[in-house]
C-alpha cells in the first residue's frame, strides 16, 4: 500500500482495499461464530443425553473443559465482531485509520494485518508495556 493524499492519507485504492478487508473479516468472523455456536450446542446436547456428573465421571472433566474452551473461543470471536463493527462505524464517521490515543494516522500496513486496529504501533506498544 502506498501513503498518498486523500482521506486519512490513504489513496483511493488503499481505501477500497481496507474497506474490503473489513468486510471480508466480518463475513469470516460471522461464519466462525456460527460454527463455534453449533459446536457448543453439540457439546451441550451430547451432555444432556447422558447423566453426567463432571466431578465423578471420568469423561466429565474433559467434557467440561471442552465446553469452557469452545465457550471462551465463541466469546472472543463475538468480541472481534464487535471490534469490526466499531471499525465500520469509524469508517462511516470518517475517522477510520486514526489512532484513538495520539490522533495520528495508523499506517495502512497495520490496518492490512489488523483491520479493526484502533491504535498505531507506537501507542499499542506503550499500552502493552504498562499492563
Amino acid at each position: 500500500m502506498t501513503e498518498q493524499s486523500g482521506k486519512r492519507g490513504f489513496s483511493a485504492a488503499d481505501r477500497d482495499l481496507l474497506r474490503e478487508l473489513l468486510e471480508r473479516d466480518r463475513i469470516s468472523t460471522l461464519a466462525q461464530i456460527a460454527a463455534l455456536g453449533r459446536e457448543y450446542d453439540g457439546i451441550v446436547a451430547a451432555n444432556a443425553l447422558v447423566a453426567v456428573d463432571d466431578e465423578h465421571d471420568p469423561e466429565g472433566s474433559s467434557t467440561a473443559f471442552e465446553r469452557a474452551h469452545v465457550g471462551a473461543l465463541l466469546a472472543q470471536t463475538r468480541e472481534h465482531l464487535a471490534d469490526l463493527d466499531r471499525a465500520l462505524e469509524r469508517w462511516e464517521r470518517g475517522d477510520y485509520g486514526q489512532c484513538t490515543v495520539c490522533g495520528e494516522p495508523i499506517p495502512s500496513e497495520r490496518l492490512e494485518v489488523r483491520p479493526a486496529a484502533t491504535t498505531c504501533v507506537r501507542c499499542a506498544s506503550a499500552t502493552s508495556r504498562r499492563t
